[in-house]
């Protein structure tokens, strides 16, 4: 999830351990906990763009990381908070929640996270998009409000509990929505009699109404969305595989690290003598007077019989034209 929310659930998980204690000091520290799996992204700027995603959501947000790191950082804060007189144990009890429930709520988004590494099992619930107001926005405010509560008081620790509670609620039932919504997709390939091996569903930015799906085919990829406000069928657009023109492309070892990044959800295509990866977990972007392009697509270059990878830059959305394009596609056709 974004910075906000788990800076929010951080602090509000603090509050939860320590509040009673040391007041907002706990949620001052439960963010910080909320922040640290992230810093792999300041890690991976150091190395290349495959190593990079291949880091990302990896070992820092493990239970093994919570595990190792957590009595670390309880002796380090208790030293900085001797006055508070806690020992290292309530802090280590701290930092564990807040790092592990980081990682727990990545689990629910696309990218997923690799929660029991160093085992190669990859969660992603793909019910919850990174960013969702709906999510965040009720939970800040009740953990603001907490805030302003005495550390001894009951309202503050009904108002923090209200929030743990909503978010979580709120989780569970955009997994509850997935099922729906993959029961609509598979019900309208079996009426169009459409032949397929694999179906992903996932939600659209910011809401829970809605969501996208890539179906895999024998020779393509169907893409498509459906909003519950719809009342039209619901459509799929052929995307080719392309798997016999670039098979040669596919024994290289960094392209075969791009697709067991993309768990197979991938195609490799080829414009202007230039070959791109482009993974299909995440969708399209809507382009203004063009055609959509894929969220993450990276261009592969051979030099010295090796395949280096670079993410194709994203700084020319038109971030106007993307909302309203979505709000017109929630609202149904």
């Amino acid at each position: 999830m974004d910075s906000l929310t788990q800076i929010v659930l951080g602090a509000a998980v603090g509050n939860a351990v320590l509040g009673k204690k040391i007041g907002n000091k706990a949620l001052f520290y439960g963010a910080i906990a909320g922040t640290i799996p992230d810093l792999d992204v300041v890690v991976g700027k150091f190395t290349d763009t495959i190593t990079a995603i291949e880091w990302h959501r990896g070992i820092s947000h493990s239970i093994l990381f919570c595990i190792v790191m957590s009595p670390l950082l309880g002796w380090l804060v208790n030293k900085l908070e001797r006055k508070l007189n806690l020992d290292w144990k309530p802090w280590a009890k701290l930092f564990f929640w807040g790092l592990f429930t980081h990682s727990l709520l990545d689990a629910f988004t696309t990218w997923g996270t690799q929660l029991f590494w160093p085992l190669d099992i990859h969660l992603a619930f793909n019910s919850i998009f990174v960013i969702d107001p709906l999510y965040t926005l009720p939970f800040l405010v009740f953990t603001i409000i907490a805030m302003c509560y005495k550390r001894t008081s009951k309202k503050r620790h009904l108002f923090n509990n209200l929030g743990l509670i909503l978010s979580s609620c709120y989780l569970l039932i955009a997994v509850a929505v997935k099922f729906v919504v993959t029961h609509k997709f598979e019900a309208a390939l079996q009426k169009q009699g459409i032949e397929y091996s694999e179906i992903s569903t996932r939600p659209s930015p910011m809401n829970i109404i809605l969501w996208n799906a890539n179906i895999a085919t024998e020779d393509s990829y169907l893409i498509s969305d459906y909003s519950f406000f719809d009342t039209a069928p619901i459509i799929f657009t052929v995307y080719p595989k392309n798997r016999k023109d670039s098979t040669p492309l596919m024994q290289y070892p960094n392209v075969k690290r791009l697709i067991a990044i993309s768990k197979g959800w991938f195609i490799l295509e080829q414009k202007d003598h230039n070959w791109y990866f482009n993974d299909l977990r995440f969708g399209l972007l809507p382009q203004k007077n063009k055609e959509p392009v894929f969220v993450f697509s990276y261009l592969l270059k051979e030099t010295n019989g090796i395949i280096t990878a670079t993410e194709l830059p994203k700084n020319e959305r038109d971030a106007q034209f993307m909302l309203s394009n979505l709000w017109q596609r929630i609202k149904g056709i």
